[in-house]
């Protein structure tokens, strides 16, 4: 027999006051001893809500008015931000933004870390500004019959369908503000019932479209194609499969440079790159980043300095102007080659790039075998680097950087790292990378 873990929804018009904020920015209110979670509210405001939902530990409602607002409030500058679900946090002032952030890192050191806490919260790191910083998306594409129009962007907030929205506030403006062009462009295809997906990327000069397609196009689509990307100066790939079928359609190769890049001046490089490749997605955040991580690793000319979860070296290289010797180690082969492409380009001879599983034993690897380290990058994906730090005695280093993208997993290492291998918290705090977002960017420093 099947428990139906779901209640039957009061009806009308409740009033509340919101006592916190949840992880994922939901105002949280507390109803005769029940969480009932509520969005676009912010702590300490009264307001009214219905409810929208009702299960036996928790409930969700929906905000109908505002009656006493919080000081931290603002107009979101976007018109879709009730709908679409690429942002959350438009109506909360950008420094309550980052109090939040901070907030959520100290909770999950707390929570997940066993109670740690940092010796120093270093300064946040802020974006030069809060619009068209997102040079990375991924954007669904969908035909709707109803409205007779295909849509471009990200879903709406419950996830089912895509939001229907003709500009974006955080997207570069080459597609932020050129939605309704994109969208046109797709309907004038004949397979855009075909088409689920359009990946961006944006470099200083180029921005390039990976445009996912379920069936061939027709000789006449593909010369819309090339006539769209010479009048907008778009780069078009086509991607036909999975990953490994992207493949520039427009300029051709041998017309164009393949690679695209970004710049880091502070260390006179450039990093070059395929659209579908992964990057930062805020470049004003990366190169504030890349200087806080060298400058808390004080790196100098005697350091051997190993990074792992490389990618294209965009820690690595940096790190390699600085110090004796840098091996970057990357789980992507690819990712690897092209790191050490990158190397070559920049005419940098002492660092070395290795393909290697990180979430597996690292004792029989021949960069382990073959350097001391005395300090460590690291730049994992969500999921971490649970089995390097529980390892973290055969790389023996005496300082780490540790960035990351989600704090709960941090915080986790961060137990180990303090807990159980006998390391210091010495300092972390947060970067906006994803500004408007629950996102949190987050840099921390061990040292022994």
């Amino acid at each position: 027999m099947i428990k139906n873990n779901k209640k039957s929804v009061p009806e009308g018009v409740f009033r509340t006051v919101i006592s916190s904020m949840s992880h994922e920015g939901r105002g949280i209110a507390k109803i005769n001893g029940k969480t009932t979670f509520i969005p676009f509210v912010l702590t300490g405001e009264e307001i009214e809500f219905e409810y929208s939902k009702c299960k036996l530990s928790y409930d969700e409602g929906k905000l109908v008015r505002v009656l006493n607002a919080s000081s931290e409030r603002v107009t979101p500058p976007c018109q879709y931000f009730e709908i679409c679900g690429g942002c959350t946090f438009q109506h909360i002032s950008p420094d309550a933004q980052i109090r939040f952030k901070e907030q959520t890192l100290l909770s999950h050191f707390k929570h997940f870390g066993a109670g740690l806490v940092p010796k120093e919260i270093l300064l946040p790191l802020r974006s030069a500004s809060s619009e068209a910083y997102r040079t990375k998306a991924r954007l669904g594409v969908r035909y709707v019959h109803k409205k007779n129009k295909v849509l471009v962007g990200f879903r709406e907030r419950d996830g089912r369908f895509l939001a229907d929205i003709d500009s974006c506030q955080v997207l570069h403006q080459d597609i932020g503000h050129n939605l309704t062009i994109l969208q046109n462009f797709i309907q004038d295809l004949s397979i855009y019932r075909e088409i689920p997906q359009i990946e961006v990327a944006v470099d200083e000069k180029v921005t390039a479209l990976i445009i996912r397609h379920l069936a061939p196009f027709s000789d006449e689509d593909l010369t819309k194609i090339t006539v769209f990307a010479q009048v907008h100066h778009f780069w078009i790939y086509l991607q036909a499969k999975g990953p490994d079928t992207v493949t520039r359609f427009y300029p051709m190769v041998d017309q164009e440079p393949i690679e695209m890049s970004y710049r880091l001046n502070d260390y006179d490089l450039n990093i070059y790159f395929a659209p579908n490749d992964f990057t930062q997605v805020n470049q004003d955040i990366n190169n504030k980043m890349l200087k806080q991580a060298l400058e808390l690793l004080d790196v100098n000319k005697d350091d051997v300095v190993l990074d792992l979860f490389c990618g294209l070296g965009n820690f690595s290289l940096p790190l390699a102007t600085k110090a004796k010797y840098v091996v970057g180690i990357e789980g992507d082969l690819e990712m690897t080659q092209r790191a050490k492409i990158n190397a070559n380009k920049n005419g940098l001879e002492n660092i070395a790039f290795y393909p290697g599983n990180l979430f597996e034993d690292i004792s029989k690897h021949p960069w382990i075998l073959e350097n001391r380290f005395n300090k460590l990058s690291l730049d994992p994906p969500r999921a971490g680097a649970e089995m390097v730090c529980r390892q973290i005695d055969k790389i023996n280093p005496k300082r780490i950087v540790y960035v990351s993208c989600d704090p709960a997993t941090l915080a986790r290492d961060a137990g180990i790292l303090v807990n159980e291998k006998r390391y210091k918290l010495l300092s972390a705090g947060v970067m906006d990378m994803f500004p408007h977002t629950t996102h949190v960017e987050s840099i921390a420093v061990f040292g022994k």
